[in-house]
């Protein structure tokens, strides 16, 4: 809510942030135009999902284009979260993170094992796999990826 989100930004306006360092807030969709707002323009703001085309009957999802529209320049894609719950797989991340990069935002790429393919030996399959899926995906976009 928006008492946890000013509580945040406030602790996060508190002290002066290394100049070297990119902070960048991951926040709900409903969100992202207030917590813009309200931020001072050395952290950013990221989307922590989108769609993989500009636009069509996509009912409740948002495009990169929408992002953009309200100031915000990340996104977050791939999460654990996503690829689980939603059951997204690397072929629709890479698509996902492809349209965002060709549309001007900044990505934050996850990729991770679940705890059962880290108990069965897995980790590295997985993340190989999943990393492989977005290399064709991002191109010479890497100075605009971050992998998590």
């Amino acid at each position: 809510d928006k008492n946890q989100i000013n509580e945040i930004v406030n602790n996060l306006k508190k002290e002066p942030l290394d100049s070297n360092v990119e902070v960048v807030i991951g926040v709900p969709a409903i969100y992202l135009a207030y917590v813009r707002s309200i931020v001072p323009d050395n952290i950013a703001v990221s989307a922590q999902n989108c769609w993989k085309v500009a636009k069509g009957a996509f009912t409740g999802e948002i495009s990169p284009a929408m992002i953009k529209d309200v100031g915000v320049d990340w996104v977050i894609l791939g999460h654990s979260e996503r690829r689980t719950i939603f059951g997204e797989k690397d072929d629709l991340v890479a698509d996902k993170v492809k349209h965002a990069l060709e549309s001007g935002l900044k990505v934050i790429a996850c990729i991770g094992e679940t705890l059962e393919e880290r108990e069965a030996g897995k980790t590295e399959e997985v993340v190989f796999r999943q990393t492989q899926a977005l290399v064709p995906a991002i191109g010479n976009n890497w100075g605009n990826v971050v992998l998590a």
